[in-house]
């Protein structure tokens, strides 16, 4: 294979992206359309407006910040105030085709209850977080001996909404032993998706997850 041609393949993992987001490109494509879909932690409804007109999606949202709930009113999302550790509780069985979860599922107090109650909820599952295990974290651990400050984790100790530091590793783990299956996992570094050494090398990681 010639230079140019084996550089490129080494780059063809390449991932799009949606309102700046590689994991929201990842899952608006997850979403069928015409579906059910809850986003719990939908922040102003950026990706709920985008998944109902590009989709057609029934779109619902919950957020717990009351101001970022009426901007996602004004952008026409049918959204709601909630706690996400207690919000699901309310809803009956497969209510929603998909329940999202993307760059939360850390900040939640119980999140093993979050993921069963977005299985009971819906008939699948979309789990975006940020890796621990990347590698830019470990480094900042290692040479500072603080709490790691980086681009995925920019705050404070004391001020950071991140409560549960989870890895690809232990949420393989979890979704094994609770019998869940992955019916589509992503890896992403930037604006590339990776296939070799998630736990390391991902910055995000983007699941899909059924009971």
């Amino acid at each position: 294979m010639p230079a140019a041609a084996a550089a490129q393949a080494v780059r063809r993992p390449f991932v799009g992206e949606v309102l700046g987001r590689g994991d929201f490109a990842i899952i608006s494509e997850l979403v069928e359309p015409n579906s059910k879909v809850l986003d719990l932690g939908c922040g102003e409804g950026e990706l709920l407006a985008w998944l109902a007109e590009n989709k057609g999606v029934d779109a619902r949202g919950v957020e717990i910040s009351a101001a970022k709930v009426r901007r996602a009113i004004a952008r026409g999302v049918s959204a709601y105030q909630g706690d996400i550790d207690e919000v699901l509780t309310d809803y009956s069985d497969h209510a929603f085709d998909y329940v999202i979860l993307s760059q939360t599922l850390q900040e939640t107090r119980w999140p093993l209850k979050v993921m069963r109650d977005m299985l009971r909820v819906g008939r699948h599952a979309i789990v975006a977080f940020p890796n621990f295990g990347y590698w830019t974290v470990r480094l900042s651990l290692l040479f500072t001996g603080r709490a790691p400050k980086t681009g995925l984790f920019p705050y404070e100790w004391y001020d950071s909404p991140n409560i549960h530091f989870l890895t690809v590793d232990d949420f393989d783990q979890l979704v094994r032993r609770e019998g869940f299956t992955i019916e589509r996992h992503y890896f992403l570094s930037g604006r590339y998706r990776l296939h070799f050494l998630p736990n390391l090398r991902a910055a995000i990681a983007v699941y899909l997850i059924r009971k």
